[in-house]
């Protein structure tokens, strides 16, 4: 019940603000990150109050700021890409120097290192791109898009559920999430294409219809994947869900997996495909 209460106030509350744009997503995309950033810092051992956490939260954060276009000032006079590369291979710099004369073991600073750096690019690079696919393409509304998006990470995750239930014999990744099947991982695919022939007759008629097609088949994949990707980071660490925040359904991270995944390919796609 706690799971259906959630999905029925946030999917119409995240839709809304959606199609809001601006402001609102900004801030909604920043707000979500910064979770998902607590989480993944404090589970993989970084105590809140240490340097480590701190650096890692404060590099993140400005790499959503940047990501989003949050400060007008930078965008005037330094090309964002650029900056967020500078951003990314400064802090692996400074943050493996000070890892370098750590008192621990260097096999445990090494990890230590190394875990900081992936979650930092996890979720500071990943994120801004469900804003950028929402307010970067003029000529089709950002609101359209992300509900397209979302649909097919949404409808996609229950189709790959049910099919493995129906169908599922061969295992897609038995390590990693021993559940998920190849036959779920194929109906995924085949919800999404579905969903992308309604989103074209509804909401995208001015993207060819398969222009759609491949983005929906790409979103999918890349989503499953994100999915999976997240299910190795928790395994290494030995946890099921990456908090309990959201009530039935575990951490921002646990719900937007696919999304981390899903939105940086749209992005790509349809910056080659549509501009």
């Amino acid at each position: 019940m706690a799971r259906i209460a959630v999905a029925v106030v946030a999917i119409p509350a995240i839709l809304w603000i959606a199609y809001q744009g601006g402001v609102w997503l900004r801030g909604l995309t920043i707000g979500l990150a910064l979770v998902g950033a607590w989480e993944i810092l404090s589970q993989s051992g970084f105590k809140p109050r240490s340097g480590w956490f701190l650096m890692g939260m404060g590099t993140i954060l400005l790499l959503l700021i940047i990501g989003t276009g949050g400060i007008d000032t930078i965008n005037q006079y330094y090309d964002l890409n650029l900056l967020t590369v500078g951003v990314v291979i400064c802090f692996f710099m400074l943050s493996a120097m000070l890892a370098s004369i750590g008192k621990r073991p260097p096999p445990e600073l090494y990890l230590r290192h190394a875990s900081l750096f992936w979650a930092v690019c996890y979720v500071g690079l990943l994120y801004p791109f469900v804003y950028k696919v929402g307010t970067e393409f003029g000529s089709v509304a950002g609101g359209d898009l992300l509900l397209f998006l979302f649909a097919l990470i949404w409808t996609g995750d229950t189709a790959a559920m049910g099919f493995g239930k129906w169908l599922g014999k061969h295992k897609l990744a038995p390590s990693v999430s021993p559940n998920k099947t190849v036959e779920g991982f194929l109906g995924h695919i085949l919800l999404c294409l579905l969903i992308a022939v309604l989103a074209y007759y509804w909401l995208l008629t001015e993207i060819g219809l398969l222009v759609i097609l491949g983005a929906a088949v790409g979103v999918s994949i890349f989503g499953q994947f994100g999915d999976l990707v997240e299910s190795m980071w928790k395994r290494s660490i030995g946890i099921k869900d990456s908090s309990a925040i959201i009530p039935g359904h575990g951490g921002v991270l646990d719900r937007f997996d696919s999304l981390l995944f899903g939105a940086p390919f749209l992005f790509f796609y349809l910056k080659i495909f549509v501009e």
